[in-house]
């Protein structure tokens, strides 16, 4: 009888793995602690919950990184690209979804699988035998982060998330703010609407980084040290590097006009993304944030357009915890001290949903082959997801290691290419060919 694959966590890495490995056809059991356990961030017991941002960022496959992996995960037949795909909503260039119908639908998909079944339950002890991934991301509970510390001899890194807030759209004015992608982006007309943006002159973006400065902020406990990814950055901690700084980051006023205002140009933009089907819901883009919620309220109405705005959840912060891999996880993915074990998605360093959930369809292809006892090596550092297992089971250097995105920094360069900024979309085009042509032999082998 083959062999059974146990997998803890049902996020994206989870879900995918588990969608990957029963494919091949082998049993597979997801061990998922909500809704018996919830955590800070999660709002339901469905798998595949997205917790902060509703995009999986660019689908361009051919000049960045993160489109690159979309390409590859759909060439795998992955689960998550293909639920994405199927409730996608209007954003520019990037893949943004409805959250709650993107999670019921990967909630569906799993449990209809017949070589798929699921278990609720917190698991707080990492199992002795058997065959198991740990994909229980960076919420993973006190007790199993505590037994994970114990088995490997060394601490897990940890470091500090946060989450943007969700406005009701029927609360923006919209007298005051308009909808356009930047430089209107997109190939239909929904696509260069999908944006909606506020404008901001110079006093009211002064008055606004005032107020952020001055907001009530939620306190480490005492020993703990504020370490940020900075892709997910608080917009406080950006302000505090600055007064422009957000002014060049998600508030940039660049490839915008104001329809209301047109001979105007903003001093700065808050830009809002559709967060479901329905229109209803908007995120705004960026401004993940540590501010207490009734300082949030005060704060964000003061951008122009959402003086009235009511809010459907406020932003937070959260402690995200990972592991040193490079010094942890062999090439395979395994826990050197546990070999039985491999881990996945975001707990083994790497950032963002679609990073995660690519290492999850690794993690699940790796398990499966070894089951069935047949050899199967990772993917080249050529290909994107091959460039992730490099850099977190090695390729990183471990005293400085901290969560990466995939990015085009982490490829061989392809010899005989132009270097510098002149050169890039010619060097990013031929990465993404030579990325997409050595996937489709590693998928063939």
């Amino acid at each position: 009888m083959t062999q059974t694959l146990h997998i803890i966590g049902g996020g994206m890495a989870g879900s995918e793995a588990a969608w990957q490995a029963a494919h091949l056809g082998i049993q597979v059991v997801i061990h998922e602690m909500r809704p018996t356990v919830e955590t800070f961030a999660h709002q339901t017991g469905l798998l595949g919950e997205m917790v902060c941002s509703n995009s999986f960022r660019s689908d361009d496959d051919e000049q960045n990184a993160v489109g690159l992996l979309h390409w590859e995960m759909r060439a795998a037949n992955g689960l998550i690209m293909a639920t994405a795909d199927k409730h996608r909503l209007p954003a520019g260039g990037a893949l943004a979804v409805d959250r709650d119908s993107f999670a019921q639908s990967v909630t569906d998909a799993l449990m209809a699988h017949p070589n798929i079944s699921v278990e609720y339950g917190e698991i707080t002890e990492l199992p002795s035998d058997g065959m198991w991934i740990v994909a229980t991301g960076p919420l993973t509970s006190g007790a199993l982060g505590r037994a994970i510390a114990a088995q490997t001899g060394a601490d897990a890194l940890a470091f500090f998330d946060a989450i943007a807030p969700i406005v009701y759209h029927d609360s923006i004015d919209m007298s005051r703010a308009w909808m356009q992608s930047r430089y209107d982006k997109g190939e239909t007309e929904e696509e260069r609407t999908a944006y909606l943006n506020c404008p901001m002159d110079r006093a009211q973006y002064e008055d606004f980084i005032d107020a952020l400065l001055a907001a009530e902020k939620t306190e480490f406990h005492e020993g703990e040290t504020a370490t940020y990814f900075d892709g997910c950055l608080p917009i406080e901690v950006m302000a505090e590097r600055g007064r422009e700084t957000l002014r060049f980051g998600p508030m940039k006023p660049v490839g915008l006009t104001n329809p209301h205002q047109p001979e105007v140009k903003a001093y700065a933009v808050v830009q809002l993304r559709r967060d479901n089907a329905l229109g209803t819901l908007y995120n705004i883009v960026g401004f993940q944030t540590k501010m207490k919620y009734g300082a949030q309220t005060e704060v964000f109405k003061r951008i122009p357009g959402l003086e009235n705005a009511n809010f459907a959840r406020l932003g937070g912060i959260h402690r995200n915890t990972f592991m040193n891999s490079p010094t942890l996880l062999d090439g395979q993915m395994r826990l050197r001290a546990a070999p039985h074990i491999r881990f996945a998605g975001q707990i083994t360093g790497v950032e963002g949903y679609v990073e995660s959930a690519a290492m999850g369809m690794l993690a699940g292809r790796l398990a499966a082959a070894e089951i069935l006892g047949q050899a199967l090596e990772t993917p080249p550092n050529t290909t994107a997801t091959g460039a992730l297992i490099t850099h977190i089971s090695g390729g990183a250097e471990a005293k400085t290691f901290q969560p990466m995105n995939v990015n085009f920094g982490l490829f061989p360069p392809v010899e005989g290419l132009k270097s510098g900024r002149r050169g890039r979309k010619d060097r990013y085009k031929a990465y993404t060919d030579r990325a997409k042509l050595e996937w489709q032999d590693w998928l063939a082998s």
